[in-house]
């Protein structure tokens, strides 16, 4: 069987993605490329007996011979090497998230379209058990058609900021708005239905005495309320509440189906609710039942993050690179509406949570307003078009917090070295 010569950007995170190819038939690990020497130190020794080359900057990584390329590097710096992979004859899968702003989100499509290459979105989460069977129950008609949807991604990151951020002001977590990272949310639904969304409210909350302990400046969670083409609506929330929740729940005209909630010990994500109808009013057909969702795969996840996702996401890569048109990837379109409810869900919020409509970049007349359009809350992409971090602007926290965050940070290496850092990646979806 042929396989995708595949080069990693970003050893830590990418680490996932090494290993898949490691273990799958289908891909190959050929070149691994890290700004950091411990970084590639450590991959070195984990690829031995294996043919691979180490680079140490893009330039040189990307003129390997190699077909596509998965970039696990920072969440806010995909786009612009996503698009060079792609002019440089290369199959792109790319981490969340896909972009930070409008600019490079036209800039991505169009080279998508310039291109034909293969831009597949790792958003894991629409791979994980439940939401992957909901999109597989949705379009067989199981609950009719979609009206209304919740979502949630709740992961307090205080107890391991110092690990994702290293204690570095200037890290990108530090300068994320607080509907930034909302794939992990919003795209399990997005993917199940196919649906586009066309409009968004933004709310955001203000408690945030947890994210200034830790040094972030974005308010300390978000929540979006999204309006589909269809007509329902999704409410999605994600952020640093107090404790962890992953979950999903879908309504149609005949039919609600939803994932087990953490804290009811039924398997959380891996665990499945039905409850539906024969037909819209058959109210005395009425059927519940819960199951463990199965996959044809399911003996190959032993040891792959999320539920298992990691392997999926790269295993449909693959197979479309490989031929497979069906292969259940997360194309650019679709990768764009699944973030950037979040990005004008921010808008609305520092415009007093007013209605914002949803660009659809699919249409080129659409894009020429947002062809220079740069804000976002990175200074190193939004120009003279920055916005504050939060509602009330980007708040000014003392240099102490990051000194003791970067002193946790070094007492986690010296006492568990490098190990713990791998294992910190693996853990989120964050790089």
């Amino acid at each position: 069987m042929k396989k995708v010569r595949i080069g990693v950007m970003g050893a830590y995170r990418g680490s996932s993605m090494i290993n898949y190819c490691k273990r799958a038939s289908n891909a190959e690990v050929v070149a691994i490329c890290d700004k950091s020497p411990e970084a590639l130190d450590a991959q070195r020794e984990n690829a031995q007996g294996m043919n691979i080359t180490f680079y140490d900057n893009f330039d040189a990584f990307i003129e390997h011979d190699m077909d596509a390329v998965v970039l696990a590097n920072y969440a806010n710096e995909h786009a612009p090497f996503a698009i060079r992979a792609m002019k440089a004859g290369k199959h792109v899968f790319s981490e969340v998230l896909p972009v930070q702003n409008m600019k490079e989100a036209v800039e991505l499509v169009e080279a998508v379209e310039e291109t034909g290459k293969i831009y597949a979105y790792g958003e894991n989460y629409c791979y994980m058990a439940a939401p992957f069977e909901m999109k597989k129950l949705y379009r067989e008609g199981k609950i009719g058609e979609f009206e209304y949807g919740e979502c949630e991604y709740v992961h307090n990151c205080e107890p391991i900021w110092h690990s994702i951020t290293y204690g570095e002001e200037s890290h990108w977590r530090n300068f994320m708005f607080s509907t930034f990272y909302c794939t992990h949310s919003l795209g399990p639904i997005i993917h199940a239905t196919g649906l586009r969304p066309v409009s968004v409210i933004g709310l955001e909350g203000t408690k945030t005495e947890r994210t200034e302990r830790t040094g972030a400046k974005r308010g300390a969670f978000g929540m979006e309320l999204v309006t589909l083409e269809n007509g329902g609506i999704i409410k999605s929330l994600h952020g640093g509440l107090y404790k962890n929740s992953v979950w999903y729940t879908m309504y149609g005209s005949k039919g609600r189906m939803e994932s087990a909630r953490e804290d009811a010990e039924a398997g959380a994500v891996d665990t499945i609710y039905v409850n539906t109808d024969e037909y819209s009013g058959g109210y005395d057909t009425a059927k519940l039942v819960s199951y463990h969702p199965e996959h044809d795969t399911d003996e190959k996840l032993a040891g792959f993050g999320h539920g298992g996702s990691d392997f999926f996401s790269m295993y449909y890569f693959c197979e479309k690179i490989l031929g497979d048109e069906n292969a259940d990837t997360i194309d650019v379109y679709e990768a764009l509406d699944m973030f950037l409810p979040g990005l004008f869900a921010f808008f609305s919020i520092l415009d007093g949570s007013t209605p914002k409509t949803i660009p659809n970049l699919r249409n080129k007349e659409e894009r020429e307003q947002w062809r220079n359009h740069t804000a976002c809350t990175d200074p190193n992409a939004a120009g003279d078009m920055l916005l504050p971090t939060r509602l009330g602007g980007t708040p000014n926290i003392p240099a102490s917090v990051y000194e003791h965050m970067k002193a946790l940070w070094d007492q986690e290496c010296q006492s568990e070295a490098e190990s713990y850092r791998t294992v910190a990646f693996n853990q989120g979806s964050g790089k």
